[in-house]
């Protein structure tokens, strides 16, 4: 079953005189507990694609279908509740909240959907110890590593069984051996949980773990194909 259906998908950004084709065309289908990665160099349309997919950016043209859902038909609103309730986001330059410790930052998420402290509490404690950081729920950000912050922001996607995770570039501001890792802890929770994980990477490390890689290259798909 396919969890994502996106159609001839087209972004043109202009600045002044200056326009910039993003995305010119793209049609692709991630099925429901797949492991993707969106391939390609900067400049290929990979994280627009994801912004677009995640409804936190619309297309020039073109369909979309997540989970069942036209989201390009949403209000704004629709929107935001969408994506509080069916996506969870992993993004590159982590964007915790620095002045929450790491159970706060995981439980936020079910704390705008209104779940008891208790409960949205015990919720995040699980996730932390299934992510590797039971002992450091306490820690703010500014007080971790930035494979534990990573983590983190991964305990936080998965915080209210969203139907997906998406992750721009989730391995850029790490080393390698912390970047393995991560990708290990993700591919982990595909298998174990079920969760499908659609990844933005140039990173060939990341590509190593894909069950399936679309490359992208000036807004087009130049391949899709299983790993």
């Amino acid at each position: 079953m396919a969890l994502i259906e996106a159609r001839n998908i087209h972004k043109l950004y202009k600045s002044g005189e200056v326009e910039a084709k993003a995305l010119n065309g793209v049609s692709l289908d991630v099925e429901e507990g797949a492991f993707t990665v969106l391939a390609g160099p900067s400049g290929s349309g990979k994280t627009t694609l994801l912004n677009i997919i995640g409804t936190l950016d619309s297309p020039d043209t073109g369909s979309l279908q997540v989970a069942g859902r036209d989201v390009l038909g949403f209000s704004a609103a629709q929107r935001a509740d969408f994506r509080l309730r069916h996506i969870g986001f992993v993004f590159q330059a982590y964007n915790l909240i620095r002045v929450l410790s790491a159970r706060e930052n995981v439980a936020y998420v079910q704390q705008l959907q209104g779940i008891s402290a208790g409960e949205r509490n015990a919720v995040a404690d699980r996730l932390l110890a299934e992510v590797g950081l039971s002992g450091l729920e306490d820690r703010r950000p500014d007080q971790l590593s930035g494979g534990q912050q990573q983590r983190i922001a991964v305990a936080r996607a998965l915080a209210a069984s969203p139907d997906i995770v998406l992750a721009d570039e989730p391995t850029a501001n790490l080393d390698s051996h912390t970047g393995e890792s991560l990708m290990q802890l993700m591919q982990t929770l595909n298998e174990t949980r079920g969760t499908t994980f659609l990844i933005s990477s140039h990173d060939p490390l990341v590509m190593q773990h894909a069950k399936h890689i679309v490359h992208l290259r000036d807004g087009l798909v130049q391949e899709d194909a299983a790993a």
